[in-house]
């Protein structure tokens, strides 16, 4: 999943896939009637579309080889002409073994028949056996006649006497007279008309595909609009491209996957095995249920062909075990998710194009949905599209932090955070997400957009993820004045109020060594307020003494017994641009009268908008401090800065005081 570029800036993609919906649903709302006539269309076109739909697929596969012989020195034509001839001479030598494998099994039927009525016979015993015995001993019980027994003293039904048409047998198909020979032959050939038609009305249209690629290439431009030359060239080499590795790489591997199900069942002595491994290779071009179908198959045909059941263990236990392997391990790294469609939309494409187009359509509908998948990328009308069909996340993770804390669901984020701390670190956390969650919620807020409800859910939620994720023991004590102390409008506040249950009134002793207490300050909001005990919060997991400090605070001044020079930095920190940013220059002001060892730090983050500015422009960082991980490197580099300018200051009793442990 991409979360680092969907977090912040970079989810431009998606931004610009949700407004293509917006727009869609504008001018297409009312374009039902058309839709229906694109459905119709499809449908009772299909004897038109499928071969060439069939065709385009497959020059998107054989169109490398073509290339290939073009390169060997052969022209054009010949090189198109061979690799047609060779895929037209590959099918029909795999079909007509196919076919004789198929007539083999025909004959061998009445062979398998008695295992087949033993296996039956057993299966009953097993369960309808069992539930009629227990059904007839519950009906003594109960002394009801037993239905399946006749009554006595009663007549046996005479069974009807055989019809003459019953006595007689079907007409043989061929009993070797000239008339039924041709009525024989007549009957094979109409069968196999339109398989036949099918066929070659696919391989005409796909020579002409492969000798015109560059001329339908340039028509398709033209027809796009010359005016944008530069985005339909960049959609048509992206579906090229994608479309001709996915498909080559899909047949590779179904290909081998089928191999290896025909050399196992060899291994197994399974009659006709090339015929299973080559339904098996074609199954598995069907989302989710083709292998599970061709396993079924196959094991069914096991239970035929073998008295016992080992034969049919073995042999769904071959299908379970390479399609693991493969699936798990070889897909992954030939190309992985290269299709780029979520699991959903291939369902639903599957039984959509099904429904269309039967078969051929089932075997189609992931490439003509990743096709879709393209053209919604590079096509800005059709954007929704790609918003539909991918498996690109449509909400980016601040996004998604805010949907969820308005929705009242902490678990949710708190399962996505523990996924994204498994490859980063918590402070990257609170820089790509929570605090550009917050400026969302503060943008909405600002506009009036929500209510004081759902401020307080968002309050909260953010409470609940905050002080799981930093794995504060003062949680569950906190519960209990969670209402009051969220009446104040500060998530900030009752989450230093929990840190204060455990360390005091002061987050710690007073009586600390010089220059080891780190004050994060929030300037005015409560967003600012939170965004410095999350501060302090990261601080304290870095072994640092910080302590969360507010601006009336500093009001009352330092506590009785406090040592100014205990301090070394103060980080005044603001969530995002706004109008209370004015004020950092006075409370610097005010901070420096109070404490004017300690080194200021000022931690003001750019926000949603300005950072996307900024990575989109390439600008260099701000002077400032501007996220919590240069925040953390900062406070470790000056804490030892600081703590040796306040040691010298210090008379030699002052520096006698013991260093403490961190709460």
């Amino acid at each position: 999943m991409n979360d680092e570029s969907g977090t912040l800036g970079s989810g431009a993609g998606r931004a610009r896939a949700g407004n293509a919906a917006h727009a869609w649903l504008a001018v297409h709302g009312t374009g039902v009637p058309r839709i229906g006539v694109l459905l119709a269309l499809l449908y009772f076109g299909r004897d038109v579309l499928i071969p060439i739909t069939l065709a385009i697929m497959l020059s998107l596969l054989i169109a490398p080889s073509a290339r290939l012989l073009r390169r060997a020195g052969l022209g054009r034509s010949a090189s198109v002409l061979a690799t047609v001839l060779l895929l037209a001479c590959s099918v029909s030598a795999v079909t007509v073994a196919l076919g004789v494998q198929v007539v083999r099994i025909g004959q061998g039927l009445s062979q398998y028949e008695a295992n087949v009525h033993h296996k039956l016979e057993a299966l009953d015993a097993l369960t309808l056996g069992r539930l009629r015995v227990l059904s007839r001993d519950a009906g003594r019980l109960i002394a009801l006649p037993d239905p399946s027994e006749p009554r006595r003293g009663a007549l046996p039904t005479p069974s009807p006497a055989p019809t003459p048409s019953a006595l007689g047998a079907a007409p043989a198909l061929n009993d070797g007279s000239p008339e039924s020979s041709l009525t024989f032959a007549a009957s094979v050939a109409k069968a196999l008309w339109r398989p036949l038609q099918a066929a070659g009305i696919v391989l005409l249209v796909l020579i002409f595909v492969l000798l015109e690629h560059e001329s339908l290439r340039d028509r398709f431009i033209r027809l796009a609009g010359v005016t944008d030359i530069r985005a339909t060239t960049l959609a048509l080499a992206d579906a090229g491209e994608r479309l001709s590795r996915y498909f080559v790489s899909q047949v590779a591997v179904n290909l081998s996957f089928g191999i290896v199900i025909w050399g196992a069942l060899s291994l197994l002595h399974l009659p006709e095995p090339m015929l299973i491994g080559a339904i098996a290779a074609l199954s598995r071009f069907v989302p989710y249920v083709g292998v599970a179908s061709a396993g079924l198959l196959a094991s069914m045909l096991a239970l035929a062909v073998d008295p016992g059941w080992a034969l049919a263990a073995g042999t769904l236990g071959v299908f379970v075990a390479v399609d693991l392997v493969v699936g798990q391990l070889v897909e992954p790294h030939l190309y992985g998710h290269a299709a780029g469609l979520s699991p959903l939309s291939v369902v639903v494409a599957a039984i959509f194009w099904s429904a269309i187009w039967g078969p051929v359509g089932l075997l189609l509908s992931t490439p003509l949905t990743l096709c879709l998948v393209v053209a919604g990328r590079h096509v800005r009308s059709l954007g929704v599209l790609e918003l539909l069909l991918s498996d690109a996340q449509p909400l980016t993770l601040p996004q998604r932090f805010y949907q969820r804390a308005l929705a009242g669901d902490p678990q949710e984020i708190i399962v996505g955070a523990r996924d994204f701390l498994k490859r980063g670190s918590f402070a990257e956390y609170c820089d790509r997400v929570v605090i550009p969650a917050l400026h969302l919620a503060r943008l909405d807020a600002d506009t009036g957009a929500t209510t004081a409800d759902q401020h307080a859910r968002i309050r909260r939620v953010i409470v609940d993820v905050v002080a799981t994720l930093s794995d504060n023991g003062a949680r569950r004590r906190g519960r209990r004045r969670l209402a009051t102390v969220l009446d104040d409008d500060s998530a900030g506040r009752m989450l230093r109020w929990q840190r204060e249950q455990l360390s005091g009134r002061w987050q710690g002793p007073l009586g600390v060594a010089p220059g080891t207490v780190v004050l994060c300050l929030g300037v005015a909001s409560s967003d600012d307020d939170l965004s410095a005990e999350l501060l302090v919060r990261l601080l304290r997991a870095q072994g640092l003494d910080a302590r969360h400090f507010s601006p009336g605070d500093l009001d009352a001044g330092l506590p009785p017994g406090a040592d100014p020079d205990g301090v070394s930095i103060v980080c005044i920190v603001s969530a995002f641009p706004g109008p209370e940013r004015d004020g950092v220059a006075q409370l610097r002001e005010r901070v420096r009268a109070l404490l004017p060892l300690a080194h200021l730090e000022p931690v003001l983050f750019p926000g949603v908008t300005a950072w996307a500015e900024t990575a989109t422009r390439g600008d260099a960082p701000p002077a400032h401090t501007h996220s919590f991980v240069q925040a953390l490197q900062v406070c470790a580099a000056s804490r030892e800065a600081c703590y040796r300018t306040v040691s010298v200051a210090r008379s030699p009793a002052k520096q006698s005081v013991p260093l403490r442990e961190p709460v």
